[in-house]
């Protein structure tokens, strides 16, 4: 039988990425350190969802010659990750007062796209469906998603 595992995405700023999914009620559950492979191993999950659908966040530590970090441009090849929210304008507010954009607000009460520290398009979809509000249904796109 085939099980999703997680889904693995590299970071440059693992504190300011678990950050950003704590805004959206995504928790840190367990960590995994390699002092010979020079990395860190974070995975995150929604409550009630660890070990069912993670997402594992890699960050690759500095070089030990003081060289440059990586850096990690996004791909298309990889379209977004996806989580069901409580209150989609609740979670957005939270997302935006701690000074990230939300790329396409949730006119419709459904559905949001916002982007981790790193540029990972995160798409926020509200369990069943409220009405459109405002300032949400008027705001337009920002960036791409």
């Amino acid at each position: 039988m085939t099980k999703f595992l997680h889904t693995m995405i590299r970071v440059t700023d693992i504190d300011a990425t678990l950050a950003f999914f704590e805004l959206i009620g995504v928790h840190e559950v367990r960590r995994q350190e390699s002092q010979g492979g020079r990395f860190t191993l974070v995975f995150l999950a929604a409550p009630g969802e660890e070990g069912i659908a993670e997402v594992e966040l890699t960050w690759n530590w500095p070089a030990e010659d003081g060289s440059a970090p990586e850096v990690y441009a996004g791909g298309r090849n990889f379209g977004h990750l996806a989580y069901q929210v409580e209150n989609i304008y609740d979670t957005c507010a939270r997302l935006a007062a701690a000074g990230h954009t939300i790329n396409r607000p949730p006119r419709d009460g459904h559905m949001a796209f916002v982007r981790t520290p790193d540029g990972i398009s995160v798409e926020l979809l509200q369990d069943g469906h409220l009405p459109p509000q405002e300032p949400w249904a008027s705001m337009e796109n920002t960036g791409s998603w």
